[in-house]
């Protein structure tokens, strides 16, 4: 069975980085986790260094005042990498009339790039960054528009690969959910955030400007998306601990209570074993 971690600490001298998940991990998006911030705020103050990796199609600067309004300070972390970070280098090699799908608030991936926004029969291209309303809608309802993109072999920009997040005490959906039905209807899709190389390979490199050269069997990642985080950063070929009671929690507990059996079966059968497993980062 992959062991219970109890605290960041007891692996104290075997990483010099921690490349940790953020929402989930350090927030559920509407109330940061205290005791996780704090462990990171005491990797650093021993010597580690935080880069924070995140599917968020936000850029870097904006998480930063995001997760700052949750009461995550700069003190838990080195750098911010983010999924809307390296997929603006997929925006700008593309087509430079898209069809834009999200939320207002993330039309900020698409500042100071050469890019037209245009409706679905005009565009080259589709980028999304998420659902123009997460709470009331379904990626199922973007059908109509995956059809026209399909009929017209448009590639689809996705800029956050994740499926769900937690938000409070429920899941909300995530252009990777529309992302994945456009696959499954045999669209082209073009993703460089989690599980991706590109975005680790990102985060590496922020964190040798942050320390120098890096020895990537001296990085551990942090995070509770299998398809994401875990698979992600176990391709890479980095250690890896998991957050059990993020987004598979009802897989395996009840109210909180980790059936440490049945963990270990879910583990199991998606290949995975993390040098470790916590609840919750602390």
């Amino acid at each position: 069975m992959v062991a219970k971690i109890d605290r960041l600490a007891d692996s104290k001298g075997q990483y010099d980085v921690v490349l940790c998940d953020v929402w989930g991990v350090l927030h559920n998006g509407v109330e940061a986790f205290q005791p996780a911030a704090e462990a990171l705020r005491n990797f650093r103050i021993e010597g580690g260094s935080v880069i924070l990796i995140t599917n968020s199609p936000r850029l870097s600067a904006d998480v930063g005042l995001q997760i700052a309004g949750l009461g995550v300070g700069a003190e838990s972390y080195d750098a911010i990498v983010t999924s809307g970070d390296v997929t603006r280098a997929l925006i700008e090699d593309g087509p430079k009339n898209i069809h834009f799908v999200g939320a207002d608030w993330n039309q900020s991936l698409l500042d100071g790039l050469d890019v037209s926004c245009v409706e679905i029969e005009e565009a080259d291209a589709v980028v999304c960054a998420g659902l123009r309303d997460d709470e009331n809608e379904r990626a199922e309802d973007y059908l109509p528009m995956l059809e026209q993109a399909k009929a017209r072999d448009l590639p689809f920009v996705c800029a956050n690969p994740d499926i769900v997040v937690e938000r409070g005490h429920k899941l909300v959906p995530c252009a990777g959910a529309i992302a994945a039905l456009y696959e499954r209807m045999g669209g082209a899709t073009r993703i460089s955030g989690k599980p991706h190389r590109p975005i680790y390979k990102a985060a590496l490199e922020t964190a040798e400007t942050v320390r120098g050269p890096v020895d990537p069997g001296r990085v551990v990642a942090i995070g509770d998306g299998m398809p994401t985080d875990i698979r992600g950063a176990h391709d890479f070929g980095l250690d890896v601990i998991y957050i059990a009671l993020g987004i598979h929690a009802a897989i395996y507990s009840r109210s909180g209570v980790i059936d440490e059996t049945a963990l270990d079966t879910f583990l199991a059968e998606h290949r995975m074993t993390p040098v470790g497993w916590m609840p919750r980062l602390r």
